[in-house]
């Protein structure tokens, strides 16, 4: 496990950069990384430090070793070149800009690759050759299977192999994002045929995204002890789903246009060294689960991510009458009931070859209790059940011209607040 911490972790630490200090996301002890364009045409990768972006290649003349070249890597549409040098790079990459940053005597030899104002994009940061979504948040599963099936939420095999299915790459975009609305086949459950037209019951999924760094080749498993040396970082996600299209479609292969149709991701990959003092044991499974398989066995005291996730909703009206966004939920990524590290291995095991900027999703994470609902099919169970917002509108399933909003943080008593910035959609007709 990579819980190790370091000299980029002192919370004494500060940056010269304007406001870096006490920025609720990105003070220096954080350094997500990302792909943005500015106004001249340029797209590169760059580093986040309060509300700027340090520009990487251009920075890279100051840099040494393997984390110059890490830093020129960047100069690229993805940073696929750059996470595939491998996790010892990308921490001296960090270990070195973090010097820079909080060197007062190299303020104005760095200070002129910031960029604020003159930031016109950010882009999805890797190129994503495979999307698996994984369906590790054991209260939603609860949740969802208690909704069809009271006597027997989860399947068999639900506490003994890590379930999942692909999604589709292509239609992964970064945040802010516009997502139309659906089309497919649905059947009401009085109807005899199925209906075609857009989808009604549309919803979100609260998850994180797990990324890969370097991959593995064709025929030769990682190992669960290894996996995270294969974790480039995280961001938030959405896996927007359209589940009365899902409901016709998902037996016996499981989901298919219900959720190929558009998935968003935030901008920031914040690296497992930035979230090594934010590290914590797995929760413990409840007596009389089974014990994983060898293959997945590992050291779990280190191995969740004490990161806390909220979701915000703001209507087409809200927004008309000055109105601040909903909070549905809010809930922790240690809902995952497998860890990072046994979604990496599982997912690797028949000898599935995995690729730098594959995306790994941990599905929809509900904390198990009330508040803590990861999806409006939860909040709403299963659309009976409207939520009342502030302004006197409803909600069982989005609307067009809602907009969805994720925020996600690690925050620790003696530690600087990180966070991974938000995530956020509109739906359009």
């Amino acid at each position: 496990m990579t819980a190790t911490t370091d000299f980029t972790h002192d919370p004494a630490a500060k940056s010269w950069v304007s406001g870096a200090a006490d920025h609720p996301d990105f003070p220096v002890q954080n350094l997500p990384l990302a792909i943005f364009s500015t106004d001249d045409g340029r797209i590169r990768g760059g580093v986040a430090i309060g509300d700027y972006i340090l520009c990487l290649p251009a920075s890279a003349e100051l840099l040494t070793g393997e984390a110059r070249k890490a830093a020129e890597a960047a100069d690229a549409l993805h940073l696929n070149a750059m996470f595939a040098m491998g996790p010892a790079v990308v921490t001296e990459l960090r270990h070195q800009l973090f010097r820079l940053l909080t060197d007062t005597s190299r303020q104005a030899e760095l200070e002129k690759h910031l960029h604020r104002d003159d930031v016109t994009g950010l882009h999805v940061p890797f190129h994503v050759g495979d999307y698996t979504d994984f369906y590790t948040g054991i209260h939603h599963a609860e949740n969802i299977g208690s909704l069809f099936r009271p006597d027997n939420p989860l399947l068999p095999n639900y506490k003994y192999v890590p379930i999942g299915y692909h999604g589709r790459s292509s239609s992964i975009r970064v945040s802010p994002a516009q997502v139309k609305r659906p089309s497919g086949q649905t059947k009401a459950p009085d109807a005899e045929a199925p209906s075609f037209g857009p989808s009604k019951r549309l919803d979100y999924e609260l998850e994180m995204a797990i990324w890969i760094g370097q991959g593995n080749d064709l025929g030769e498993p990682i190992p669960v002890g290894e996996a995270e040396s294969h974790i480039a970082g995280i961001s938030i996600l959405n896996d927007w789903s359209a589940r009365d299209i899902q409901a016709w479609e998902y037996q016996p292969l499981g989901p298919f246009l219900a959720k190929n149709f558009h998935s968003t991701v935030s901008p920031w990959v914040v690296t497992l060294d930035a979230l090594a003092p934010f590290r914590s044991a797995q929760p413990a499974r409840p007596e009389g689960d089974p014990a994983p398989m060898d293959y997945l066995a590992h050291d779990t005291s280190a191995a969740a991510f004490d990161v806390q996730m909220e979701v915000f909703l703001s209507t087409a009206k809200m927004r008309a009458g000055g109105d601040a966004p909903h909070r549905l939920s809010t809930g922790p990524m240690t809902a995952m009931y497998w860890t990072a590290a046994q979604l990496v291995a599982h997912h690797s095991v028949g000898g599935c070859n995995m690729q730098t900027g594959d995306l790994l999703g941990t599905g929809t994470l509900s904390s198990g209790e009330d508040g803590g609902e990861g999806s409006l099919i939860e909040l709403t169970r299963g659309g009976k059940q409207a939520i009342a917002l502030p302004n006197g509108e409803t909600r069982t399933f989005l609307e067009d011209g809602d907009e969805v909003i994720i925020r996600a943080y690690a925050e620790r008593e003696g530690q600087p607040r990180i966070g991974l910035g938000e995530c956020r959609g509109t739906v359009v007709g």
